[in-house]
């Protein structure tokens, strides 16, 4: 799954904020990811995030 540092993932799983929306702060073998809703930094594994990944939303890219 190609997700790069920028994108949106609306995961199948909300947070406990209610936010299901989460920022890529960095790719690799873990995803650092950031809630759209209250600012909470977690770390979670490739595997993991990509099997609960519901849509990647990247933003517009300039010509």
């Amino acid at each position: 799954m190609d997700v790069r540092v920028g994108d949106i993932l609306t995961m199948k799983k909300k947070h406990p904020c209610g936010a299901a929306e989460f920022d890529v702060l960095r790719s690799g073998m873990d995803f650092k990811l950031k809630c759209r809703g209250c600012g909470h930094e977690i770390m979670i594994p490739r595997a993991k995030a990509e099997k609960n990944i519901r849509k990647i939303t990247r933003p517009q890219e300039e010509p």
